[in-house]
């Protein structure tokens, strides 16, 4: 029996040295928007975070993702950080009509690509104003300067997504399936509060 859990420890140890801590962090924080959406926290997170509802171009199930976006003149935007080449991205080039979430609720849409010179020109404008930092170090990757020239010289490089609301179906979004909790921590936190006061 001593054998058997010595052998068990030991391959727990190595499990554990084999856990990968960054890919540990990414997850979290590539699905903790989603959770906070289904704990009924979509109001808040929504604010700066968008969850999209995609049909995986390879299987054709629905699958989401979470991202910054941002909003100019009522129109929401995000930017592509991970290259053309990224599984959401192909994604949604193979089937653009999306579901988004954000503070404004639950939204059928259809993702393009900006590529209209003056559109892009105004949402890089209106990040350097509003978001130097992220820009900034975006147009930098691709060794782009803030100039309108050298940012139409490298727009294939530069690559955002405009929503536009559509009536044709779209894949359905994440429901607020998880709100249950909150009574439950509510008791929970009432009872161990008069315990202590016993």
């Amino acid at each position: 029996m001593n054998k058997q859990l010595e052998t068990a420890y030991q391959s727990l140890q190595e499990k554990i040295k084999n856990i990968n801590l960054s890919t540990v962090i990414d997850k979290f924080y590539s699905h903790a928007p989603l959770y906070a959406w289904r704990f009924g926290l979509g109001p808040i997170v929504g604010r700066y975070i968008m969850i999209i509802t995609q049909i995986n171009h390879k299987t054709g199930n629905p699958c989401k993702i979470s991202m910054e976006y941002f909003e100019i003149n009522g129109i929401k935007y995000i930017a592509n950080l991970f290259g053309v080449q990224s599984q959401w991205y192909r994604n949604i080039m193979s089937n653009p009509r999306v579901s988004i979430q954000t503070s404004d609720g639950t939204e059928q849409m259809v993702a393009v690509p900006v590529t209209q010179d003056d559109e892009l020109i105004n949402v890089i404008e209106w990040l350097l104003n509003r978001n130097p930092k992220f820009i900034t170090r975006y147009m930098h990757e691709f060794g782009v300067q803030p100039s309108r020239k050298d940012i139409l010289k490298h727009k294939n490089d530069l690559i955002f997504l405009r929503f536009d609301p559509t009536s044709e179906p779209t894949p359905r979004g994440l429901e607020v399936d998880l709100a249950w909790i909150w009574p439950i921590l509510l008791v929970w936190t009432m009872l161990s509060k008069l315990k202590r006061r016993k």
